[in-house]
């Protein structure tokens, strides 16, 4: 990877360095971590260390205005969370929180400049109907899907059609799993949910354990077909490992959680990389643990040629000729880890030559 590829993770690797950047070294981190969603993460983490005041002048308003931006979104999730609560109060079990709602609800570091687009719901499968029936007459309402599209959601994925609502932008998407039950890993929901830890300000919210929190993000991150935030993604698996840290017996409790669900690999592959851009710290016995679960040199090679650019700022500055190929990489090796071949053909084909064909103007 090109050295310039490496600013915006340099600079929360090490944020003393900014001192030394140039103007245009500047001009190519802002762009970067704007791509990458991660322009709020690092004013807060150069506030934090007392670092704002060697920000450009003409740079400092990018950064200023993304953290205005992040902190009105996270405001309205904060309502929207509560108008949920209000709506869903008739059910018998907390709902339980994922991903960046989750992190915003617990208070947790991983929410720092966190943009928030969806609020994503793990509930029994068996209530998924009756949870989008009480939101659709609250004004969400699911996405217009081919009718092919429908059938799949229903049959094979592991969440309801994404509901938005009329009068904002917020997303609402309702899982029963992590993964479909086709998926190479998926997690036992009904495990997650009765290991998950209520939030005192949403009475009637849990968020997962912190064990089984860095697992879902590392293994989302590693089963995602395009990565289109994969570096913040990163960053949040980041300050999640750095939070958890402190809590005793964290690393043992992890590895045996990992164990236990069968996910030493994505953990593995997610310490890697978390490493690699931001320099996440992991005890001996963590890394030998892993490395035991780890494939063979060749297949680590190649990931790191696809990961590397995959989780990079979908920026030019951190492209190389290689990159498109690491993409349609990722979005291959995604498809297959979800599907077996049975499935996964005649989805790929339906898709390719059907669906995009019926709604055209001229229907081939």
């Amino acid at each position: 990877m090109q050295a310039s590829a490496e600013l915006v993770s340099l600079a929360f690797r090490n944020p003393g360095a900014l001192h030394r950047f140039s103007m245009s070294e500047w001009d190519k981190v802002v762009r970067q971590a704007r791509q990458a969603g991660l322009l709020a993460r690092l004013h807060g983490l150069l506030q934090q260390e007392g670092l704002d005041a060697a920000i450009p002048a003409v740079a400092r308003w990018h950064f200023e205005v993304a953290a205005v931006l992040v902190d009105g979104q996270q405001s309205a999730i904060r309502r929207e969370l509560r108008q949920l609560l209000e709506l869903l109060a008739h059910l018998d079990f907390p709902l339980v929180l994922l991903k960046g709602a989750a992190y915003l609800a617990a208070d947790l570091p991983a929410a720092s400049g966190r943009a928030i687009d969806a609020i994503d719901l793990l509930v029994p499968r068996e209530c998924v109907d009756k949870i989008e029936a009480t939101l659709k007459l609250a004004d969400w309402h699911a996405a217009d899907l081919p009718d092919y599209d429908l059938r799949y959601y229903r049959r094979w994925r592991h969440e309801a059609p994404l509901l938005q609502h009329l009068r904002c932008t917020t997303v609402v998407n309702v899982h029963h799993a992590i993964l479909p039950s086709t998926a190479r890993f998926s997690p036992d929901a009904a495990s997650l949910r009765q290991r998950a830890v209520v939030v005192p300000d949403f009475p009637g919210m849990a968020v997962l354990s912190t064990e089984d929190r860095i697992l879902h993000a590392a293994t989302l991150l590693f089963q995602d077909d395009k990565l289109p935030h994969g570096l913040r993604d990163l960053s949040d698996l980041d300050l999640l490992f750095r939070h958890a840290m402190n809590e005793e017996d964290f690393w043992s409790r992890l590895l045996a959680r990992s164990a236990e669900m069968d996910l030493n690999l994505p953990l593995f592959y997610g310490l890697r990389y978390a490493t690699h851009f931001f320099g996440t710290l992991a005890s001996d016995e963590a890394r030998d643990s892993l490395a035991s679960a780890a494939p063979c040199w060749p297949a680590i090679k190649l990931m790191d040629g696809i990961y590397t650019r995959m989780l990079a700022p979908n920026h030019h500055s951190c492209q190389d000729g290689l990159a498109p190929l690491a993409r349609h990489a990722t979005y291959l090796r995604a498809h297959w880890q979800r599907r077996p071949p049975r499935l996964l053909v005649p989805h790929l084909f339906h898709k390719a030559f059907i669906t995009r064909y019926q709604h055209a103007p001229n229907p081939a």
